[in-house]
């Protein structure tokens, strides 16, 4: 992960329905919820470093740049996938509970969609830990709404690649 100095990135959400991944997923946008139990015997400390460390998105395949070391509210990241792909989010909030840890961020201007999503972790009774994601996004540029399911398809395949990386 590299550092990230936030100055000279937007971080004015570009949609209104800021936290809604709390929640119920706003009206007008697709929706993606995906869901992984992971093996049995993983550490669900070390998994929640993982995720809030930005190690799975690196794992998935994207060069993180963050304005902090660990997903804080407020925190800047800015994702990159190959020399054009540039997406811009801030984190809305965070869960700290002893059972459920992880993040949402939101997109900033300069990202192709716009929508919020949400990374958790839950450690169940029975001790084995599920990662939960589930985001909202419509596009936000003249390429995505010409990328079409292309771009669905595209989404599709990151959100299964970060269900891999933790």
């Amino acid at each position: 992960m590299k550092r990230l100095d936030p100055r000279g990135v937007p971080d004015t959400p570009t949609y209104p329905e800021v936290g809604a991944t709390a929640g119920e997923p706003p009206a007008g946008y697709r929706v993606v919820e995906v869901s992984r139990r992971l093996p049995t015997g993983v550490d669900f400390s070390a998994a929640v470093e993982d995720l809030m460390r930005w190690r799975v998105h690196e794992r998935a395949g994207f060069r993180v740049a963050a304005s902090t070391e660990s997903a804080v509210a407020g925190s800047v990241v800015v994702l990159r996938l190959g020399l054009v792909l540039r997406i811009p989010c801030q984190v809305i909030y965070v869960v700290d509970e002893p059972d459920r840890r992880g993040f949402a961020y939101g997109t900033l201007p300069g990202n192709p969609v716009s929508g919020e999503e949400v990374f958790l972790l839950h450690r169940g009774a029975d001790g084995r830990v599920t990662f939960r994601i589930t985001a909202f996004s419509r596009p936000a540029s003249v390429l995505s709404r010409a990328s079409g399911a292309v771009g669905h398809g595209f989404q599709d395949f990151m959100t299964r690649r970060y269900l891999k990386g933790v």
